[in-house]
């Protein structure tokens, strides 16, 4: 019988009249049941949170630090349990960028959030007043993951949230609630009741932690119409939010390139976690110089890196997460080929159980077609070509979206004058999705609204307080 994961309440495990089966995108097998929760077990969870941050407001700045440091700890000790959960769930390899690297993620980002800080700072010491400006928690926060790194983004999501004094209630996405349910019983080991608390279910429990009157902040990670949609809920009473929304982040292959010096660099910017990544690569704008060098570099390492299930540790590459995405995809290749674009590689579903659609390259395609005007959100990958750089930033610029971007060359000034140029909240030189805690990031346009990690990024789970005195 498959095992049972249920809610997390008030530092409890809480069942639920209804579970909902959640099966493995590789196999079709049932890794696990996850409670469903009712709305009352909602205001449950806010209930519990309220009342854990009364006196978690007030805890130290150490006191907040160690806890921080004991979830890391607690992930630690559990690592090996969640990277195998995470695999079977969500469909990502065991190994290479996959599920360990993800639960060392974790680790990294709740170890150094631990060691962050906001201090009281003097606006003004004068003989007329002495000003300080304080950073001040913010209340119950409302969290909602998304299904392509749900554990990683759930500590990106409650770390800096308790390292800043406030409680939190998260919602997994539906199609990955396991492991996120898992991991916030885990913490609840080191953590005061409620201050950490897990609920599950569809959309609309989404929509109704959105509304909910209790919370005050919502951080929310997934497409930019439900970003919109959480938006407009907070805007009824004025939430805070933090917006990380979808990303069709362009790379640009300068003239002066070497294709085998980038093509790895390229080929993982792309394909991380089978393509299911926001800040991965989804445009390849070429120069027509290098157009069938670059094509041919990518063909070479694509050829050495097997695809298959998870748990398989030969496996560096998994299925897409659900049937939709896997749909969406396929649609996109197929709408590319009868536009008469040249399939370099892949191209077709692969046979046999799971949402396997294998690394393809895409050839003579232009902006406007679907594949390169949308997020696919696959491993599938446009190559298009240009022979003018001015007129590659300018279609890379070309959308709604400005999550990431990257450009590759040798050429340091043009490599900064190009960079300066490209709409991207990141853009990276010579390579592409190097994140890390200490540096923010965030989108542009239609990409999100606010940043997360470093300084900034904690700060945005704090409203300020200014003291201002009589001296």
């Amino acid at each position: 019988m498959s095992r049972r994961y249920d809610l997390i309440i008030d530092g409890k495990s809480v069942p639920a009249d209804d579970y909902a089966e959640i099966r493995s995108p590789s196999t079709g097998e049932v890794v696990g049941l996850a409670a469903q929760a009712s709305r009352a077990q909602l205001d449950d969870a806010v209930g519990a949170a309220q009342q854990a941050f009364a006196g978690w407001r007030c805890a130290s700045d150490e006191t907040r630090s160690e806890a921080c440091a004991a979830v890391a700890g607690a992930i630690t000790e559990h690592q090996a349990e969640l990277a195998e959960l995470l695999s079977r769930e969500q469909g990502k390899p065991l190994k290479g960028l996959g599920a360990e690297f993800e639960l060392q993620g974790c680790i990294g980002w709740a170890g150094f959030t631990a060691q962050q800080s906001l201090p009281v700072k003097v606006i003004e010491d004068s003989e007329e007043r002495r000003v300080e400006e304080h950073r001040v928690p913010i209340g119950v926060v409302g969290s909602i993951t998304p299904w392509n790194w749900p554990l990683m983004i759930a500590v990106w999501h409650i770390l800096p949230a308790i390292r800043t004094g406030n409680a939190v209630v998260i919602k997994p996405s539906p199609f990955t609630p396991l492991g996120t349910l898992r991991l916030v019983e885990i913490m609840n080991e080191v953590l005061p009741p409620g201050l950490v608390n897990a609920i599950a279910g569809g959309d609309e429990l989404g929509a109704e932690l959105s509304r909910h009157p209790d919370i005050r902040k919502l951080v929310f990670t997934g497409s930019i119409p439900t970003g919109s949609k959480v938006m407009a809920s907070a805007a009824s009473d004025l939430k805070r939010v933090t917006l990380e929304l979808g990303g069709n982040d362009p790379a640009i292959v300068l003239p002066d390139a070497d294709p085998a010096a980038i093509a790895e660099g390229l080929y993982w910017g792309a394909m991380i976690n089978s393509g299911q990544t926001c800040g991965a690569i989804k445009r390849l704008y070429v120069h027509d110089a290098l157009y069938d060098a670059v094509a041919e570099s990518l063909l070479a390492i694509d050829a050495k890196v097997p695809m298959g299930d998870g748990l398989d540790t030969n496996n560096l590459l998994g299925p897409l997460q659900n049937e939709r995405q896997y749909r969406k995809v396929i649609e996109l290749v197929e709408d590319a080929k009868a536009r008469g674009a040249r399939i370099l590689c892949g191209g077709e579903p692969t046979d046999g159980p799971g949402y396997f659609y294998p690394v393809t390259f895409v050839a003579d395609i232009e902006d406007g077609a679907p594949l390169v005007d949308d997020e696919q959100f696959g491993p599938v990958l446009p190559i298009i070509r240009y022979t003018e750089v001015d007129d590659a930033v300018r279609r890379a610029n070309g959308t709604s979206y400005g999550l990431d971007a990257s450009v590759w060359g040798r050429d340091p000034e043009q490599l900064a004058d190009v960079a300066a140029r490209l709409e991207a909240g990141t853009v990276f030189i010579n390579k592409h999705a190097d994140i890390a805690p200490h540096i923010p990031f965030g989108g542009v346009k239609c990409s999100g609204l606010g940043v997360e990690f470093g300084e900034e990024g904690l700060a945005a789970y704090t409203d300020i307080k200014i003291i201002n005195a009589a001296v």
